[in-house]
């Protein structure tokens, strides 16, 4: 007999409870190997790559691209003993096999799964204490018997052949209501409660549809995006802000970068001005400890180490990546580290490992051509510092007014942590740091 694994979503991170399947690289009849990637899912986090934990050929998918499915939840089946004798469907009849929906000899109940797209009622996984519901199963040619395992609870499909999408505690709030999530459910999203509520709400009370004719476009928040609007919300009522700003002359940082752009250590290493900003916040670092520390209820917590976030604007959003033990770090180590965080980032492949615990974050907006703004701090850290544009300006030097490498600094802490002291202090050493980087000796 066939052997079928069903394999469920696993926790790619810390404590993640859900993930969005972005786009599957098998289909049913795909052979797979041990640790061939099958499937890319987008969580909270970041964009994961899963491999296959076992070797065979793949039955069904058992969720679609865009649906948001929860952490234990199967989303592919597999055959690991593909060779193994088939039962053909003949053998519910007079050929003596045990018909499909009886049960065997051995107390097993046979069933039958499909290669190829579903045609038929999508197929949920069954909730605790909940009765599975009759459904018809979509039989494709060829089909095999399949060994029992959990079997997923099929849901009625609306109209259109979509699944509606929704967690227990909706499902629970429009049976309360009296709704029907068929007639909420759009393809590839999730139904909220607000969505409930809405339809539960009398007539004249229900906002105006919009059409895919009109002049705006609904797009679902989730995954990193919806992520990072909840942790800049928690952030911002959380932790009381202060936000101190600085204009630097960056002349001689330019310079030197210059210098050793032509040095045989650095030929082969982009130095950036987000690379030296990097290494003054490291150093300054060392004179106001405080700046590492964090808020931690009854007491705080003071780190000796630096894990740096870089915050990255990326396709799927913002991310904030980290360079572990970063004050452990050469300036050609930190070109390097940066380098290959920001590359990756935007190639979508950061783990959620290489996001967690940040203790720091550096915001480089003068990418976009900005000057200066007010950077909210990432939750689990005390501050962050935001790098404007470097643009040519007048400046006064000895009297006399020149053209030179302005920069701006803004720089937020949480003054539950950092007094007003000690955030000007770090704030004045990054930017004498940046002025003239040879006071780096002293330090």
């Amino acid at each position: 007999m066939p052997n079928y694994k069903h394999f469920p979503l696993p926790d790619v991170g810390e404590g993640l409870v859900e993930a969005e399947i972005l786009t599957w690289h098998v289909q049913p009849g795909s052979k797979v190997k041990v640790n061939d990637i099958f499937v890319e899912i987008e969580t909270s986090k970041a964009a994961v790559e899963l491999p296959a934990p076992y070797e065979g050929v793949v039955t069904e998918l058992l969720a679609k691209p865009g649906e948001t499915v929860e952490v234990g939840t199967p989303i592919i089946v597999f055959d690991i003993d593909p060779d193994g004798p088939q039962q053909s469907s003949s053998d519910n009849g007079d050929g003596g096999g045990t018909k499909i929906g009886e049960e065997s000899a051995d107390g097993r109940i046979q069933s039958l799964v499909g290669y190829g797209p579903k045609t038929g009622a999508a197929k949920r996984r069954a909730r605790k204490g909940s009765t599975p519901a009759p459904a018809p199963v979509a039989v494709q040619p060829e089909p095999v018997a399949v060994q029992p395992e959990p079997e997923p609870v099929a849901v009625a499909a609306p109209t259109g052949g979509y699944v509606p999408l929704a967690k227990p505690p909706v499902r629970k709030l429009a049976k309360d209501l009296g709704v029907d999530l068929r007639s909420l459910a759009v393809e590839g999203q999730v139904i909220t409660r607000d969505d409930v509520e809405r339809a539960a709400a009398p007539a004249e009370a229900a906002p105006v549809a919009v059409s895919s004719g009109e002049r705006e476009r609904r797009v679902p928040v989730r995954g990193v995006r919806k992520a990072t609007a909840k942790a800049m919300v928690d952030s911002a009522f959380t932790a009381p802000h202060v936000t101190e700003f600085m204009t630097v002359d960056v002349t001689p940082m330019m310079e030197l970068r210059a210098k050793l752009k032509n040095h045989p250590r650095f030929r082969d290493v982009k130095l950036t001005p987000l690379t030296f900003a990097a290494k003054a916040v490291l150093l300054a670092m060392k004179r106001t400890p405080d700046i590492n520390a964090v808020w931690a209820g009854d007491e705080i917590v003071y780190k000796s180490y630096v894990n740096l976030g870089i915050a990255a604007a990326t396709p799927r959003g913002l991310v904030v990546p980290k360079i572990h033990d970063a004050d452990q770090l050469t300036l050609r180590e930190l070109a390097q580290a940066l380098e290959a965080l920001t590359t990756k980032a935007r190639d979508g492949k950061t783990t959620p490992a290489e996001m967690a615990n940040g203790t720091f974050t550096i915001t480089n907006i003068g990418v976009f051509g900005v000057d200066t703004g007010t950077p909210i701090i990432n939750p689990g850290e005390s501050a962050i510092l935001a790098l404007g544009t470097i643009r040519d300006m007048p400046w006064v030097v000895d009297g006399q007014i020149v053209p030179r490498k302005i920069c701006q600094l803004s720089l937020s802490f949480d003054h539950r942590v950092i007094d007003g002291q000690q955030g000007s202090e770090f704030l004045a050493d990054v930017g004498t740091l940046l002025a003239d980087p040879s006071i780096a000796i002293t330090y």
